[in-house]
């Protein structure tokens, strides 16, 4: 009888580098306050915004991830030869098939790479990280490309003041591949359908189809019922990822949250009870809230300006629509 082979493990992983693209157009606060019947000082006490980036009209979510995807592959001296896998988080991908990841493995230099998509919302990028890290220690690939991208500009109403005023473009990539000593601890990772309309697309593409009238579908959020899920019931799930990972928040030295609110921030520091010490992610405050985009940018930010080093050790957690929710502690390339 012929024996069965199987892939070969690798006992570690980790991220070996990050790359970003934000929308080239800065919006401020004033820009938007006049459809919302808001002001630049209501939107800051509400949110922490000041600005947020947007794409212009000649550039797609997948140009944010292919010009992000390209810095990620350049500061891992890789190119897309090199790459076996790509998941790519979004939302915001205009076509039902094939798959933006397929595309962008073509534009990378990446095919036959396997591809496809993650629709996690704010939470992709963080479940990306984790299917690539159990991927690189499966044996099953040895360098994984994970990208959130969004351009939100596409889906949004100018006069909603549910969650338009806080959406941005851009595009966060990381690339995963071995590693000699731990480098990404356990994803904890679920989801609550029960509380699937806190955050949803005003009416769907059929019913569109059957009643044009309704116009182009944008998203709408319960803010209230938001907040508190994430300011409250997300900080146990960041307690379990760092026990899981064997650390404690006196170890923890970057925090990295999903930028939605820097309120929601502020919150989760204090129920974490994270050192004082802590560097704390607040990319939200110039770039927006940018779904699954956000978690990479806020650390390309925080590594780029010298806010965070290689080496640190970081918590990040994604949670949004759905509402879906992923933590880990990972060590910063």
């Amino acid at each position: 009888m012929t024996s069965l082979q199987q892939a070969q493990p690798t006992q570690f992983s980790r991220i070996l580098a990050i790359g970003a693209e934000r929308g080239e157009l800065v919006v401020t606060n004033d820009d938007i306050a006049g459809p919302i019947d808001s002001s630049d000082e209501w939107i800051r006490q509400r949110t922490g915004i000041v600005t947020r980036r947007r794409a212009g009209a000649d550039k797609d979510m997948l140009d944010l991830a292919e010009a992000a995807s390209n810095r990620a592959l350049a500061a891992a001296s890789l190119t897309g030869a090199d790459i076996d896998a790509i998941i790519l988080s979004t939302i915001t991908h205009m076509h039902m098939t094939p798959s933006a990841a397929a595309i962008l493995a073509e534009r990378i230099g990446a095919t036959p790479a396997a591809a496809y998509d993650v629709s996690a919302a704010c939470a992709g990028y963080a479940y990306g990280i984790g299917q690539a890290d159990a991927l690189v220690r499966a044996g099953l690939a040895r360098h994984v490309l994970v990208i959130g991208a969004e351009k939100l500009s596409e889906i949004i109403d100018p006069t909603d003041r549910s969650i338009s005023f806080l959406l941005g473009d851009g595009a966060g990539a990381a690339i995963v591949g071995p590693s000699d000593t731990p480098g990404i601890g356990p994803t904890v990772w679920g989801s609550d359908g029960s509380k699937a309309t806190a955050i949803r697309q005003t009416h769907s593409w059929t019913e569109l189809r059957e009643d044009p009238s309704l116009g182009w579908p944008t998203l709408r959020q319960d803010g209230q019922t938001v907040f508190k899920w994430a300011s409250f019931q997300m900080a146990p799930i960041a307690e379990k990822a760092m026990a899981e990972a064997g650390v404690t928040a006196q170890d923890i030295q970057v925090f990295i949250p999903h930028q939605a609110n820097m309120r929601i921030i502020d919150q989760m520091k204090k129920q974490l009870g994270l050192p004082d010490t802590v560097v704390i992610a607040r990319d939200i405050a110039e770039t927006g809230n940018t779904s699954a985009a956000s978690i990479p940018l806020a650390a390309e930010r925080l590594l780029s300006e010298g806010q965070a080093n290689s080496g640190d050790l970081a918590l990040q957690i994604g949670f949004g629509a759905g509402l879906v929710y992923a933590a880990q502690v990972v060590v910063l390339p």
